[in-house]
This record gives C-alpha cells, sequence and structure tokens, in this order.
C-alpha cells in the first residue's frame, strides 16, 4: 500500500478533526453516519464546515463514502489511519521527513525516516491483512471474514505489542532497536547500519554468528519469551567497522508482535521452529552441518568447539527472568492477544504454506533429500527477494502500483 503524505500540510484544522472523528465513530461503528461525525467533531462553526471537510477527506481517499440500509456514511481508509498516525508523531516532534521504501514484508512497510536534526531513523507501519507482496491468486481462509476495519484495528494492536517489546528488550540489554515512538498501527524506531541476513553470502565468523544467534534465543527464551519468527528476514547483521566485535554482538533482531511466553502450551514446538530455522539458514548458505560432540565440555554455546550442535528447548531453557509476565506476552495472561494471535498465526501458516517441518535429526536424513530440499527453498526465497526488490525499486521511482483492497502490492 503507497504511503502518499502530498496533502497533509494542507489539511487544516477542521480536515484533523473531522478525520479523527471518524476514526472515533468506527469504534462503535461499521459506518459512521455523516451526522454523528459532525457531532464528534464538534466544529464550531457547525454541520456546514464538516459537510466541507467530510467532502474534501473524501476527494482524498482518507475517508470513503458507503450506503448503509438505513443512512448513509463514512468509512476511515488506511491512507486515513496513516495521516493520523503520522500526524501524531510529528507533533511529539519526534519525525519531520519520510523518506522512501527501505523494505516491504509480509504484514509491514518499512519507511526511512528523519527527525528535525536530520537524524536518520525507521518507521515501520503494520499492515496486517495482506496475504504477501505478491500477486493475490486468491483469497485465504483468515481473510474472508475480516473488514478492513478490523485489519486496522489489528495492526494498531501489533503496533502496540511490537513496541512494548522492543522497549522492555532494550532495556533488558538485547540487541534490538531503540523504539523511539508509536502511534496507531505505526513504530518509530532507530536505524540499523546494516543488511537483512537473507543477503548475508560470506562472514569471516560464520561458525560464531551461528553460534551467537542461537545464544540470543536461549536468552531470549529464559527471561521467557520465544520470537516465533526467528529467521534471516527478522535478523540484521550489522556494518563491518560499526561495532566492537569483542565486546558487541554483530547482529540486531527486528519484528516482535509474535512473540510468546515459554508458558505457552505450544511453547517447545516455536522454540525448535526458530532453531530449525537459524540451522537451516547455516546450512544452506555455507554448508555448515555441526554435530553434537561429546568430548566437548563447553556448552555455553553452539556448533563446532561446543558440546551441542544447537539448542533444545527442555534442555537448555531455564527461566531466570519474567518479560513475558511484563509484557503479557501471548501464552501468559493478556485479555487483548487472542485475536490478533490468531491473525498473526493464520498468516504465518499461509506463508509458510506446505513447507514440511525439518526433522529434528536432519543429520539422519539422506543428502540427496536435503540437497533437494534446500534447492527448493532457496529457489523459493530468491524469488520472493526478487519480488520486494522489484516492488521497493517501484516505490522508489515513484511509480504507483495497484494494489488489492488489503493492500497488497500487484506486479504486472
Amino acid at each position: 500500500m503507497k504511503l502518499d503524505t502530498t496533502h497533509m500540510r494542507y489539511l487544516n484544522q477542521d480536515d484533523w478533526r473531522v478525520l479523527q472523528a471518524v476514526e472515533n465513530g468506527s469504534r462503535n461503528h461499521e459506518v459512521v453516519p455523516t451526522k454523528l461525525i459532525g457531532q464528534i467533531a464538534n466544529l464550531k462553526t457547525g454541520m456546514g464546515s464538516a459537510n466541507r471537510a467530510i467532502s474534501d477527506l473524501a476527494k482524498l481517499s482518507l475517508i470513503s463514502k458507503l450506503r448503509n440500509a438505513k443512512y448513509d456514511g463514512y468509512r476511515l481508509t488506511y491512507n486515513g489511519f496513516d495521516y493520523l498516525a503520522l500526524k501524531s508523531i510529528s507533533q511529539r516532534k519526534n519525525i519531520a521527513e519520510l523518506g522512501t521504501t527501505i523494505g516491504v514484508g509480509k504484514e509491514s512497510d518499512i519507511y526511512a525516516a528523519k527527525d528535525e536534526d536530520g537524524i536518520s531513523k525507521v518507521l515501520k507501519i503494520h499492515r496486517l491483512g495482506r496475504v504477501s507482496f505478491r500477486t493475490v491468486k486468491t483469497k485465504r481462509d483468515y481473510l474472508r471474514n475480516k473488514q478492513a476495519q478490523s485489519w486496522m484495528y489489528l495492526s494498531k494492536l501489533a503496533a502496540e505489542k511490537e513496541y512494548e517489546f522492543m522497549t522492555i528488550l532494550y532495556e533488558n540489554g538485547f540487541e534490538v532497536p531503540k523504539p523511539l515512538d508509536h502511534s496507531r498501527h505505526c513504530v518509530l524506531m532507530t536505524l540499523v547500519v546494516g543488511f537483512p541476513m537473507r543477503q548475508l553470502r560470506e562472514h569471516f565468523q560464520y561458525k560464531k554468528l551461528y553460534s551467537q544467534l542461537l545464544e540470543f534465543a536461549v536468552k531470549l527464551a529464559n527471561h521467557g519469551l520465544i520470537h516465533c519468527d526467528y529467521n534471516e528476514y527478522n535478523i540484521m547483521i550489522k556494518e563491518t567497522g560499526t561495532y566492537d566485535p569483542a565486546s558487541e554482538l554483530g547482529f540486531v533482531v527486528i519484528d516482535f508482535p509474535q512473540c510468546i511466553s515459554i508458558n505457552h502450551v505450544d511453547a517447545d514446538f516455536y522454540f525448535k521452529r526458530d532453531v530449525e530455522c537459524i540451522r537451516r539458514f547455516f546450512r544452506k548458505r555455507f554448508g555448515y552441518t555441526p554435530k553434537d560432540d561429546s568430548t566437548m565440555l563447553d556448552t555455553d554455546g553452539y556448533g563446532d568447539g561446543y558440546r551441542h550442535a544447537y539448542p533444545v528447548f527442555a534442555r537448555d531453557v531455564h527461566r531466570t527472568g519474567d518479560l513475558d509476565q511484563q509484557v503479557k506476552a501471548s501464552g501468559y495472561k493478556s485479555e487483548n492477544d487472542s485475536e490478533l494471535a490468531g491473525a498473526l498465526g493464520s498468516m504465518q501458516r499461509d506463508y509458510e504454506g506446505d513447507e514440511e517441518e525439518s526433522d529434528e535429526e536432519t543429520e539422519e536424513d539422506d543428502e540427496s533429500e536435503e540437497d533437494e530440499e534446500d534447492l527448493a527453498f532457496s529457489e523459493e526465497e530468491d524469488e520472493e527477494e526478487s519480488d520486494n526488490e522489484r516492488i521497493i525499486q517501484a516505490l522508489s521511482e515513484g511509480q504507483e502500483l495497484k494494489t488489492d483492497k488489503f493492500g497488497n502490492y500487484i506486479l504486472e
């Protein structure tokens, strides 16, 4: 979904009040009656100004008119939702300039941004409800009963949850971006000088990186949390020279709205899946398949030189913190997570498709079968990465890409 802020500067105070009135009215109405919009906006000049503002906002596609069986009214669009979020963040002087698209994901768009001092930042806009950034050919089950308003609400919950996770993880010394602000479905954070691990082709200490990544997963679990989407797409590799390898990790972990508690009934499954994602990447990219070595005494890491090749939930996770309780992670007591968790879970399952879970005893698999699986995975990943890069390039060049109603970019 293209973010166009061209008209933000031209909206007056009445326009903003009416736009927010439509948002507030949407909490209880699928279609907000025109009269109610005027009442909520409470403009001093009455319904005349409200009607003018409504007309102008509709022309800019910030709200859309719908005819109900009993009355006519309006609904907030994703463009209007974007405007309200950006307005709130800019009023707090945390963002002054929005740059180009730097990433397009399954559930979000990533933009470069700057504050009034010219400091570079990153704005993440959650877009739950779209299937992927490829052409949509079929409707998924989890989309059939969801309206645009529902997905805006879930996107807002996802942003709030991610901001909470990032804040508490950053404060506890985890390698995550520093969260700076959030509003509605948007999260503002520090810029990581680096690149996604999926682009990594060589590394002078890849065995050390492998161990550190798995140690991170264990450390996170020891503090009560499992990432649940821990893979090469959500790990940023720092550029050489931007950190001290002797005292700092060479990566930053991102994307947290789907985190769960280690108390979750499926915690072992999700932890194992996160670990397998790292193992599969290093096997495919570097041909690195470490084995357990009982002659080694060191259990502080994983891979060559250590006793264990990879962590196991029951053996290696020992609670030392309660971050899951502090952020009310899924699996712990939380009243607002069920619908969000269901949507994220459905989207994750759809994204994975028919991909089979890798056997824990990978070393016993037939080598030819493993090569075929890796080749298929590599081809799928390359196709996905190519689509993503084409979309980013097109948006950066100002091209208008078609989208479906859920914001999926359609490549012609």
